[in-house]
């Protein structure tokens, strides 16, 4: 850490860390002297250095909080806050200890929930923390030319000829709830086929295994299993439009900019991508045909 240097920490996973990008560039322009860091999760901040929305990463575990949440008097030194020019954090703001030994390293400390009451979406939220609630930066993250050939060479690696259009699809989620029946995937994939000439291509991460599995089972498609999440990034620059549910995944492919069509519950709207290329579908338990066509119309209307 430098001096100058802007330190966010977000120990978030992958959606939630995408949604803080409107208020990272918002942070970048008004501190253009010195780097924007962001110490998160390591893989996540190699991310975002890659896709160049933040200027350099640091892990999170690396930074030596533990000590700010333990009232005992003594002073504590956490070199990579004390000496950054500005540090915002969205972590730790509900516990009664950790924001006050925070300020006591870095007074003008902003330390806030990264998720917000509820009363609007989070990545307005977010923007509302570092006092920035005018109009958001909400333009597609660039992905860079090596990164879009790395993509490529990912989807061709699991089939795909270089020439028909791909339709990804990810099934998964970090949590089971957040799920959309396979059932419901596969019958949607079924119509958008018979409007349309693709291929369709299942990203498979980590928690995704039995998703993809079940779904693979049911119709024809390509596999992604476990790319990077910077190839994922330049896989998703070559899709027509990606489906998928409330998750990290279809946060990255509506950052980038692809037609992205995101299945949320009634009661996650919050969490609704920032990207103005997503449609968001509200699916409910119960009423799976009724979903089906909405998320069909969805996709043929982004299809053409």
């Amino acid at each position: 850490m430098a001096a100058g240097d802007v330190l966010v920490i977000h120990p978030g996973a992958l959606g939630d860390v995408l949604l803080t990008i409107p208020a990272l560039r918002r942070l970048r322009a008004r501190h253009q002297d010195g780097r924007l860091v962001l110490a998160a999760q390591s893989h996540l901040g190699r991310l975002l250095v890659e896709l160049g929305e933040v200027d350099a990463a640091s892990a999170f575990e690396a930074l030596g909080l533990e000590a700010l949440f333990v009232e005992n008097g003594e002073p504590v030194s956490v070199p990579a806050v004390s000496r950054a020019a500005r540090v915002v954090c969205w972590f730790g703001s509900r516990d009664p200890t950790f924001p006050r030994r925070l300020r006591e390293v870095a007074p003008s400390a902003v330390v806030a929930s990264s998720a917000g009451n509820g009363s609007r979406v989070v990545w307005e939220h977010v923007m509302s923390t570092i006092g920035a609630d005018g109009e958001a930066v909400r333009a597609p993250v660039e992905v860079t030319s090596e990164l879009r050939a790395a993509g490529s060479d990912v989807l061709r690696e699991a089939g795909w000829n270089g020439r028909r259009r791909v339709m990804m699809v990810h099934a998964g989620a970090g949590g089971r709830d957040k799920r959309w029946p396979v059932e419901g995937f596969a019958e949607v994939v079924a119509q958008v086929a018979r409007h349309h000439d693709l291929v369709v291509a299942l990203h498979e991460g980590p928690a995704d295994r039995d998703a993809v599995a079940a779904l693979a089972e049911r119709i024809d498609a390509l596999v992604l299993k476990q790319p990077t999440l910077p190839h994922l990034a330049g896989a998703l620059c070559h899709v027509a439009a990606c489906l998928g549910n409330d998750s990290g995944v279809t946060h990255l492919a509506a950052a980038i900019g692809r037609p992205t069509v995101a299945l949320f519950g009634a009661e996650r709207l919050a969490w609704q991508p920032w990207a103005r290329t997503a449609r968001v579908v509200v699916v409910e338990p119960g009423r799976l045909s009724h979903d089906v066509a909405a998320v069909t119309s969805a996709l043929d209307e982004i299809l053409g």
